[in-house]
């Protein structure tokens, strides 16, 4: 026993070890716990509302994310050439590399905002009721329209992640959420003076509070001491050549979650034909299971991070030892949840209950819904392993393995076993919950492979050839 906490006392003080890893991961856990808060305090509402804006949230939601996504993914991935550029001591480069990042998110933006007329018909094909159809259009639409502000949060956070400093991205984000969760109430109920706007008033307050933490990001990202060292406004011109490297290494990585978020958009679709009760009770599992998988992507940005770091100056078993130390505590927060879904998963549910309902109709909704959050518990055990190793691999740069791998297993394994035994075989709610707790398990197992083959080790995203320009000290005193 003095040999186990002896081992946790060392890997808490080494370099890359615990305590790296959580001083990182830790306010990334916080911001990953607001959104959660903000996205379930957003869902409970609309679920004390009616079952209705329940059932059409997170479809709508979904779909509107899937098509952010793919962007989100290649924006996101400036991270790793923050990270690379610190590590390999090139700070002039993090500011050409972030403004690259945010061209891509206006151009994304304005695609995406043109793409909010397509709502109608895609939520047509899915076969839902009228009313939930038309729910789900409103919610969509909104939610498109201001997804750029969304993007440009995206880019302006990786200049911190990217660095190792995550508090200004947690500060930014509680800030965010404590706009969003009262004026999410105050809208969709109509208080505070504002109308009654329901759904739509869902959309309008997630939207608000984005544009509101971009301000603070722009505030905060383009001070003087950043322009200083790392040129955050001198480095604004577009640069064909590292642009053309983050479309190379990111585009992969939007694949990946535009294929992952597409085969759970298809899943949910499928579940929706199952009927109402199935929808909502598929819904209050997703809203529960973001309590387990939003902070574990903190601990994958914070792993992504110190691998970049540690391939840009040349030490990937520093990597090793960060990758080690995050799975280990992911896995200690995985299993503490889990053990919460099977042994309380009423008491959670109980929560998405309308004073309006029929108490029957609930009862319903419920019974499924605990049988669901046994296959959440499942394969989020799984799932921990996922996101560290795909972490650990996007840090160096193999996002195109992951891409292809996420790809595949998601059509083999959701889309098209999914829809087929839905729409052909009649297949029931626990079927196709199995298909995707059988996709996330096999992924954690590819991921684990493809690390343990260590070729991640001698990857790296950014030019080997600096610019002269770049080589000026890393840090001054005073810089944020």
């Amino acid at each position: 026993m003095n040999s186990f906490f002896q081992r946790i006392v060392e890997n808490w003080r080494r370099p890359s070890g615990y305590r790296e890893v959580f001083k990182i991961s830790l306010p990334l856990i916080i911001s990953m716990s607001s959104h959660t808060v903000m996205l379930f305090t957003d869902r409970l509402f609309l679920g004390r509302y009616s079952l209705d804006t329940l059932a059409a949230s997170v479809p709508a939601g979904s779909l509107a994310f899937m098509f952010m996504c793919f962007f989100m993914g290649v924006v996101e991935f400036t991270n790793t050439f923050v990270a690379q550029y610190v590590g390999a001591h090139l700070p002039r480069r993090v500011g050409s590399a972030l403004w690259q990042g945010i061209y891509l998110a206006l151009a994304a933006g304005i695609l995406l905002a043109g793409l909010s007329l397509c709502g109608e018909s895609l939520f047509r094909l899915a076969g839902h009721t009228p009313r939930v159809q038309e729910l789900e259009t409103v919610y969509f639409r909104i939610l498109m329209l201001g997804a750029v502000f969304g993007l440009l949060q995206n880019a302006l956070s990786c200049f911190y992640s990217g660095r190792g400093l995550t508090m200004p991205i947690m500060v930014i984000n509680v800030i965010g959420v404590t706009l969003n969760v009262p004026l999410n109430y105050m809208l969709i109920n109509g208080y505070g003076g504002f109308p009654e706007l329901g759904m739509s008033g869902s959309a309008l307050a997630t939207v608000t509070s984005s544009a509101v933490m971009l301000l603070l990001y722009i505030g905060v990202v383009f001070r003087e001491q950043n322009n200083q060292i790392y040129g955050v406004r001198r480095m604004w011109a577009f640069d064909r050549g590292l642009f053309g490297r983050l479309l190379k290494f990111g585009t992969p990585a939007g694949i990946q979650v535009f294929v992952d978020i597409f085969g759970f958009t298809m899943f949910l679709l499928m579940v929706g034909r199952l009927g109402r009760d199935a929808l909502a009770a598929t819904n209050i599992a997703c809203s529960i299971n973001l309590l387990a998988f939003m902070p574990m992507v903190g601990f994958s940005i914070a792993v992504s991070t110190l691998v970049g770091q540690a391939i840009g100056r040349g030490c990937p078993e520093d990597g090793v030892v960060a990758t080690r130390s995050a799975l280990h505590l992911t896995c200690a927060y995985m299993w503490a949840l889990a053990a919460l879904f099977v042994l309380a998963p009423e008491w959670l549910i109980n929560i998405f209950q309308s004073p309006g309902d029929d108490a029957g109709e609930f009862a319903v909704v419920r019974g499924l819904t605990v049988i669901v959050l046994r296959f959440v518990a499942f394969y989020s055990i799984f799932d921990s392993i996922n996101v560290i190793y795909s972490g650990a691999l996007r840090g160096a740069g193999d996002t195109k393995f992951i891409g292809w791998t996420i790809a595949c297993l998601s059509l083999g394994l959701i889309v098209l076993p999914v829809t087929v035994g839905v729409v052909y075989f009649h297949a029931g709610l626990y079927t196709v919950w199995g298909f995707l707790s059988a996709y996330v398990c096999l992924l954690a197992v590819v991921f684990r492979w493809r690390y343990r083959q260590g070729h991640w080790k001698r990857m790296r995203v950014i030019e080997p050839v600096p610019s002269p320009l770049a080589l000026v000290p890393p840090t001054i005193p005073g810089a944020d």
